[in-house]
């Protein structure tokens, strides 16, 4: 593998009102996926398989839980001298005044810190993206163009493109991929259908000169402003094309289906596979004791880790350490986070529940049992749910809420708080 001194800068730090009650106190970045990882995980792990070891994790909103999941970066093997994982918080005082407002804004204020560096490129990075790629293979198709930038693009269904940047490529290089001839951030009519990974990769000067270019600029965004910028000036932006699979987590209908691609005798995800690293001493995870199956339990399709319980029916779901499950209980197409607990006589069909949920007895979530098509229900940390409640498919809960504040039906699509 060639070493080069690659800086790689995660933007990690954000929420998205899409994820609702998920990110209320978490970044996106830091949400549990496939029962004991992190989305964070992801890149972290391309990273230090591709033998890139100089990370930089800009952090913003609630980042207690990301700091704490990341600890030293030993769990990826960035401990060492020229090596490491740093976490870049805001700041204010002196000359800055704001929280970062964009990701444009969010590099440029950090310029000092990549100067001090001095690396030969600058690789910036999505931390909430479910991929596997080899960011070696995209340094060298930049170093084989001298592109001044080059970006990573998937193609995605044109209905779909709107929501994305979106590049048309002159296909110079066939399927690796070819120049940007055009690239627009989330078009109302898209023109082309190859959309950005957030897989930048910057020469370092050319970086420099369109952040302090742009610093004044309204939007602070790199898709909005750095890309057009660069192009119109005539420097040489290149997309590189990636045919793996992306796992896109923005809404809780996406993050649900990337957890369920975990799932299936052929899974599209295999973290084995694909070498994830995770920290194993975030939550406590290794001190978690061996699951234990009951006599009457029965397992289908489904994924769980150390320190569950089950003693009920569990099918095509998704179950993080702390779980339990009684007997009668019926868990199907579901995600439970951290010690989550459903009592006896329960049905969660299609749900997502956030860490510290307890329900009780005879208690009824989400679709009808079978419908995968159905609303995913969305339970928020820390609740609570008395016995015999009936909530919809749909369905939205708060975290935390009072005892008070429960009735004994949410009908579907209700938000509860």
């Amino acid at each position: 593998m060639r070493k080069t001194k690659t800086l790689a800068m995660i933007l990690a730090g954000g929420r998205v009102d899409e994820l609702n009650v998920l990110t209320l106190y978490r970044p996106k970045s830091a949400l549990p996926f496939g029962s004991f990882v992190r989305v964070i995980d992801f890149p972290l792990s391309n990273l230090m398989n591709s033998g890139i070891e100089r990370v930089a994790l800009l952090s913003q909103y609630r980042s207690y839980s990301l700091i704490n999941h990341i600890g030293t970066g030993a769990a990826w093997d960035m401990l060492g001298r020229n090596r490491g994982i740093m976490i870049l918080p805001p700041y204010t005082g002196g000359d800055q005044t704001n929280w970062y407002r964009g990701s444009a804004d969010a590099i440029y204020r950090n310029i000092n810190f990549i100067k001090y560096i001095d690396p030969d490129e600058v690789l910036i990075l999505s931390g909430d993206h479910i991929y596997k790629m080899d960011y070696q293979k995209i340094l060298a198709y930049h170093h084989e163009k001298d592109a001044d930038l080059t970006m990573v693009f998937t193609r995605v269904p044109l209905e779909k493109a709107h929501r994305f940047g979106i590049a048309m490529l002159n296909d110079e290089d066939g399927d690796r991929g070819g120049r940007v001839t055009g690239y627009w951030e989330n078009p109302a009519q898209p023109a082309a259908d190859w959309a950005s990974l957030t897989v930048m990769l910057f020469k370092p000067e050319v970086l420099y000169k369109f952040l302090q270019e742009n610093q004044y600029d309204a939007s602070f965004h790199l898709g909005h402003d750095i890309i057009p910028a660069m192009m119109a000036a005539g420097f040489k932006v290149y997309g590189y094309k990636f045919r793996g699979y992306w796992g896109y987590t923005r809404t809780v209908d996406e993050y649900w289906q990337s957890n369920m691609d975990l799932l299936g005798e052929k899974p599209l995800i295999d973290m084995e596979a694909w070498g994830l690293r995770t920290n194993l001493d975030h939550y406590g995870i290794r001190d978690f004791q061996p699951t234990i199956v009951g006599d009457a339990a029965h397992i289908e399709n489904s994924l769980f880790y150390n320190g569950c319980r089950i003693e009920g029916t569990v099918r095509n779901s998704i179950l993080s350490p702390g779980v339990v499950v009684e007997k009668n209980s019926v868990v199907e197409n579901s995600i439970l986070f951290f010690n989550t607990r459903i009592g006896r006589e329960c049905l969660l069909s299609k749900v997502i529940a956030d860490v510290d949920c307890h329900f009780h007895n005879g208690v009824r979530v989400g679709a009808e049992t079978g419908d995968s098509a159905a609303r995913v229900t969305v339970i928020g940390q820390d609740n609570t749910i008395p016995a015999n409640t009936v909530i919809g498919q749909g369905a939205v809960i708060y975290p935390k809420l009072a005892e008070t504040s429960w009735k004994q039906t949410v009908v579907s699509g209700e938000v509860l708080r």
